[in-house]
């Protein structure tokens, strides 16, 4: 058993900002390709909704609690926007320069990044990454004013809602997430690359299956349940002794150790051990520990 701690050095964490935002449209095959930069990006707001209660009654209770399915969609705000998003916009270009609005909108599918930073790497601590499939955008205001003496960019704003895809053995998906924190490196890179594109390969977006793949190949997992791989303590001494088990690197209070008998703690000293994945490898049981010398 251990007791529940707060706000420990390096886990006081936190998100902002968002850049890195990438367009791509939808073909006949149902592949998005065709990326493009997304210039001047300022808010992507995610906004899920559905998965409601609805309770039914029998016997003067509640028989049953019915929860509605879940929809997801949200609102892009930019400065400006690619032009290849005309489609997406209900925009038709017949010749270049000249476009005609009230035309058909085609499904797009979108990334960006937003940042992650903590209490020791500020905004350096990592980021995610979001992948979105399956967007319409709906029809947006537009609000032109006059250069004054306090002049400011036209922010431009489009809702969307999404269609899900199919994903193999889960529900289908609109919003997929990777923690730059949480998976191996060179994955990571491999998905970057195809979503960014290289010098061989134009930017697309995969598909939720296709990413899964990428992350779930040749994964080990590593059993920290009760009694199997869990640091020990022994209260007479204060020492904290961590065993050396394959994938694991140990932290104690936010600081990476190497396994073994660690500096003994003073009376009434408390410690926290974290157990994080290495590259290649998946956590299962418990990660996190606290100790107090009496």
């Amino acid at each position: 058993m251990t007791a529940l701690t707060w706000d420990q050095v390096g886990e006081r964490l936190y998100e902002t900002g968002v850049d890195h935002g990438v367009l791509y449209q939808l073909d006949d095959t149902g592949s998005y390709v065709d990326g493009v930069a997304w210039n001047g990006l300022t808010t992507v707001t995610e906004s899920p909704s559905g998965a409601e209660s609805n309770k039914q009654y029998a016997d003067n209770t509640v028989y049953v609690n019915l929860i509605s399915a879940e929809e997801f969609g949200g609102t892009i705000e930019a400065f400006t926007y690619p032009d290849e998003f005309g489609q997406n916009d209900g925009t038709a270009e017949p010749t270049p320069g000249v476009a005609l609005g009230q035309q058909g909108r085609r499904p797009f599918g979108l990334t960006y990044r937003t940042l992650m930073g903590n209490d020791t790497d500020g905004q350096n601590h990592g980021y995610k990454l979001h992948l979105v499939y399956g967007a319409q955008a709906s029809p947006s205001e537009k609000a032109y004013g006059t250069v004054n003496d306090s002049p400011e960019a036209i922010a431009f704003s489009w809702e969307f809602s999404t269609t899900p895809v199919g994903v193999t053995d889960h529900n289908p998906v609109s919003l997929l997430t990777v923690d730059s924190t949480k998976v191996d490196e060179d994955d990571l890179a491999t998905l970057e690359d195809i979503l960014w594109g290289t010098a061989s390969d134009d930017p697309r977006l995969p598909d939720p299956t296709e990413v899964l793949a990428i992350f779930t190949t040749g994964v080990v997992d590593v059993d920290l349940s009760e009694g199997a791989n869990q640091p020990t303590f022994n209260n007479a001494s204060g020492v904290i002794t961590l065993p050396t088990v394959t994938g694991v690197q140990w932290k104690v209070g936010g600081t990476n150790k190497a396994p073994g008998a660690q500096p003994a703690l003073s009376s009434g000293q408390s410690a926290t051990v974290r157990a994080t994945a290495t590259s290649g490898f998946n956590l299962e049981g418990d990660d996190t520990w606290t100790f107090k010398r009496s």
